[in-house]
């Protein structure tokens, strides 16, 4: 795991681990725990993927979160993929800022095009080894260190599921498998945590402005992503702001009476 620009810390506050967080919801994310007191340590690949249609953030993204945000935010190039990156962004946090008190997942990637019968083991494998395996090593790796808080604890673990998770899509079976699994992944982690005051959530976006739902246009042939819009009661986009908003308030003590949920930010997608 690399830091590609060094960051001074604060040993005070709250203290998160985002991965994902070099754009979209992940980057709209740490701006909204840092504008709520935060300090971040921000995780983000920043490479391509040769199996995805499509390019990931890069250094540069990830950099500029950090450098609007100061010694507040730490920037992580680490993939959820490697459970020793995992670790290394839970250390940097007790390192760089004093402890840990919520984790984030919100990494997560899409490919589609084919129905079921025609998806290859690499387009199954990429998407479940990154959106459900790569929740799982961050809860690995962070899980120990909520506990270690004292009691009365507020440890947080929110991951990014998708409207996806609870839905049946043509020509995304494996994505909205993959995101109903983090559902369940949530579900049970919260289980898991009962009686310990640490929580455990998902968030499930609708369509949300940014370079999957432009992947999404392009796999159903679509002009522009803004179609989508009409699908929703709201009958427009989400901006990356608005689930980062919810994502957010699951971190915060505020939520206390909240866990093994999957709460909904989808302008009314999955209302039925």
């Amino acid at each position: 795991m690399r830091n590609p620009a060094g960051a001074a810390g604060s040993s005070s506050g709250r203290v998160a681990v985002v991965t994902g967080a070099a754009r979209g919801i992940g980057a709209a994310t740490v701006d909204r725990l840092v504008a709520s007191g935060w300090s971040v340590v921000a995780v983000d690949v920043c490479a391509d993927d040769p199996v995805l249609d499509y390019p990931l953030a890069g250094r540069q993204e990830l950099q500029a979160l950090a450098d609007r945000h100061g010694d507040r935010v730490l920037p992580l190039v680490g993939d959820v993929r490697r459970q020793d990156d995992m670790a290394a962004a839970v250390a940097s946090a007790r390192r760089q800022f004093g402890g840990l008190h919520a984790a984030v997942a919100v990494a997560g990637v899409m490919k589609g095009g084919d129905p079921l019968w025609e998806v290859t083991d690499a387009t199954w494998d990429a998407l479940f080894e990154v959106n459900v395996n790569g929740a799982r090593r961050l809860a690995a790796a962070a899980v120990p260190a909520l506990l270690e808080q004292p009691a009365p604890r507020q440890g947080r673990f929110v991951v990014v599921a998708s409207a996806a998770g609870q839905l049946g899509l043509r020509r995304l079976t494996a994505y909205a498998a993959s995101k109903h699994a983090v559902i369940g992944l949530a579900k049970g982690l919260a289980a898991d945590l009962a009686g310990t005051g640490v929580t455990a959530n998902a968030v499930c976006p609708g369509s949300t402005r940014g370079v999957m739902l432009d992947e999404s246009a392009r796999i159903y042939g679509l002009a522009s992503a803004e179609a989508f819009a009409a699908q929703a009661l709201l009958e427009r986009l989400l901006e990356p702001q608005e689930p980062a908003a919810l994502v957010a308030w699951l971190c915060s003590e505020e939520s206390s009476a909240v866990t093994g949920t999957a709460l909904a930010a989808d302008a009314g997608l999955t209302t039925s």
